[in-house]
């Protein structure tokens, strides 16, 4: 069969491979057949398209080796990774369609290409510190509320790497399974980060000593050897950091030293090590940075590019920690290990636009904040985000959390120090149903997103327990386990806010219903948002959002907002028309729906009267009402049906149209079935 890099273009217009061609260059169907039709029959297709054509590593970036192997791209591979064209095709073949074609090589791939590629998307030179970017002038006349806006934006927008980043990174993963490799990059980001708040606080303390107005100055007259070992004990000095709130990092663990070994093999103990000294030397991080890099199973020279790779990227100056450049890629980072591992990968991350919507909606201005499930910490960073963007004071508000997997809740901890949030994650991983490490904690604010459905919860054990005010849950589910836990963590007029199965707004099994309506008739329930399905790393169910208080008897908000007497109602939101495919399988929510949700129910809330029940997205409901379906809380039951303008095109006309639309698609249909079959009929593919 001839290679489609061999076709000429006669062949190529017989056949009708425009398509074909316009996958494999990236160009569009209409241009491909342009230059098909004014080139020479003979020419062939690679001639043609010099180039467009993929030759290099970065032309398959992203690419999958189904698509390598259908377009017969294997001498191509083999000029890049060395390897004969006959093994390319061995290696397509066996390999998982999906696979992106560098990990179908992990051994051959020029990594140097990746890592040239990375940095010059983030516009740097590995092993220099990044160039200061010049910021715009503002436009005349805008006010200060629209630079403040666009600062937000500066801080929660996309950095415009983080993609390239990722792709670099997970090049070198090799084989090893996404849930071990992120502790691996996540642990080096992390490293990065406090390396580089460490050099730039030392580069202050080394220009304090030529600085007249410092106390660390010392008169250049004096003796050079004396004030060489001044320079050195202020440079060592560990006070000095920590003062600043700067993490004090021992000589063994400078990232200048892990750059001058990257290359060892005996780099993994290096960091390890190292990974033991930051801890001991810093009491908050004790028990919490991951020692895995000595691990067999981790490739050492892939691991050298790794840190070569993260060595190109500023993160913890003061001009990043601006920019919360490493709070963004770690985030980043999170939601595509999440992504890669799938089910498990919910185990630890909340999606950010659920987290957004619920902070907004909760709007945790001032208090103690609480979740008790906090995988990586994605509640309290956005509850902090919020009060940045709201013009409110951070030390406003206090975290806790706990965490029942160990890894996760080290993960927690690396999130929220990067930061600088101080929290109370507890003195170690703990499950809440079992061993509440803040019995006595009342909180303001409840954000949480549980692991919902959990049959193994160990609910026989805590019969009697104090929490089940409404009734014990049921041992084959934790979902109102958790819903009495949370109320039992609430404050006088506080709220909690979390993520649940949508099967908990109507169970009737296992007293469920009878828990359900027995919070109802005592007045907790606030609103009930239906979420749209495909938010989801871990589950393709749809869920929806609980707000639970005790505080509906209105008065003024932590923010100074009045909030009217709402006893006796419940707001219902059905969100699940909202939000838009990111990917084939995930949706997002943009903040657009998130405004729109979030703003129907502080209008409901609120005093004023502005608020009015829409067809098909919101409806406030009384209790009588609820009680009536039976205290099933699905929103659909209540927002009714969506309004929709009436259809005055005459029933002749609109017929005729369809069935000319209709006949039109069925010919173009019929003309794509016999350009495909042509199509898979030159690949050896018939029917």
């Amino acid at each position: 069969m001839t290679r489609l890099a061999e076709t000429n273009v006669k062949t190529a217009r017989d056949e009708e491979l425009a398509e074909v061609v316009a996958d494999v260059v990236g160009l569009s169907v209409k241009k491909v057949q342009a230059r098909i039709e004014e080139a020479h029959g003979r020419t062939r297709l690679d001639t043609l398209f010099a180039e467009e054509w993929p030759t290099k590593a970065g032309d398959f970036e992203g690419k999958s080796a189904a698509w390598a192997r259908d377009h017969g791209l294997d001498e191509e591979l083999s000029a890049i990774t060395g390897l004969t064209a006959r093994t390319i095709r061995g290696r397509l073949k066996k390999a998982d369609g999906r696979t992106h074609v560098q990990n179908v090589f992990p051994n051959d791939w020029p990594q140097e290409d990746v890592e040239e590629e990375a940095s010059g998307q983030l516009g740097l030179k590995m092993d220099a510190k990044p160039e200061p970017q010049k910021k715009p002038a503002p436009a005349k006349g805008k006010k200060k509320a629209g630079k403040k806006k666009a600062a937000e934006k500066e801080r929660s927008g996309s950095l415009g790497f983080e993609d390239k980043l990722w792709a670099s990174a997970d090049l070198l993963r090799n084989n090893m399974d996404p849930a071990e490799y992120k502790h691996v990059v996540l642990g080096l980001l992390f490293l990065k980060y406090i390396a580089d708040a460490f050099e730039e606080r030392r580069e202050e303390l080394r220009a304090s000593v030529d600085d007249p107005d410092s106390d660390n100055y010392m008169d250049p007259s004096e003796p050079e050897e004396k004030r060489a070992d001044w320079l050195e004990s202020l440079l060592e000095d560990r006070d000095e950091y920590t003062a600043e709130n700067v993490f004090w990092v021992p000589e063994e663990a400078r990232w200048t030293h892990f750059q001058a070994n990257a290359k060892q093999p005996t780099i993994g103990k290096i960091l390890d090590d190292a990974m033991d000294a930051i801890e001991k030397e810093n009491p908050t991080l004790k028990g919490v940075l991951p020692k895995i890099y000595a691990m067999p199973n981790l490739d050492k020279y892939a691991l050298g590019k790794l840190i070569d790779l993260v060595s190109g990227i500023g993160l913890g100056s003061k001009a990043h920690r601006a920019k919360d450049t490493l709070g963004r890629v770690y985030e980043y980072f999170l939601s595509k290990f999440a992504s890669a591992e799938g089910k498990g990968g919910g185990e630890f991350y909340t999606p950010q636009s659920v987290v957004a919507l619920l902070v907004e909606m909760l709007e945790p201005y001032k208090g103690r904040v609480y979740d008790p499930c906090c995988g990586s910490g994605g509640m309290f960073v956005q509850s902090l985000k919020f009060i940045e963007a709201h013009d409110g004071k951070r030390n406003q508000i206090t975290v806790y959390g706990q965490e029942s997997n160990r890894t996760t809740w080290r993960m927690s901890k690396m999130n929220l120090a990067i930061r600088g949030i101080e929290a109370n994650l507890g003195p170690k991983h703990a499950d809440s149903f079992h061993e509440d490490l803040h019995p006595d904690l009342r909180a303001d604010f409840i954000l949480s997103n549980p692991p919902f459905n959990i049959s193994e919860w160990g609910g026989d054990r805590r019969e009697g327990d104090v929490r089940w005010k409404y009734g014990r849950p049921p041992t084959g589910n934790a979902n109102y386990a958790w819903m009495q836990h949370y109320l039992h963590h609430l404050a006088p007029g506080g709220t909690a806010g979390f993520v649940m199965a949508n099967g908990s707004m109507s169970s009737m099994s296992s007293g469920e219903g009878e828990i359900r309506k027995r919070i109802v008739e005592a007045d907790l329930v606030d609103c009930v948002v239906a979420l749209p399905g495909q938010l989801f790393y871990a589950t393709q169910i749809p869920v929806c959002l609980w707000f639970l208080t005790n505080g509906k008897s209105g008065g003024v908000a932590a923010d100074g907002t009045e909030r009217r007497d709402r006893r006796g109602e419940t707001l219902f939101i059905d969100a699940r028309k909202l939000g838009r495919m990111e990917t084939r399988v995930h949706r997002v929510l943009d903040s657009e729906d998130v405004a729109k949700v979030a703003d129907a129910y502080h209008t409901w809330r609120s005093g004023g009267g502005a608020y009015e029940d829409v067809a098909g997205f919101c409806k406030s409901a009384v209790l009588e009402e609820i009680g009536g379906h039976d205290y099933v809380l699905t929103p659909g039951r209540y927002v009714g049906a969506e309004d929709v303008d009436e259809d005055d095109e005459p029933f002749e006309t609109k017929i005729t149209r369809l069935s000319n639309q209709l006949w039109k698609q069925m010919e173009e249909a019929a003309t794509l079935d016999s350009r495909i079959r042509a199509q898979l009929g030159r690949l050896g593919h018939h029917g």
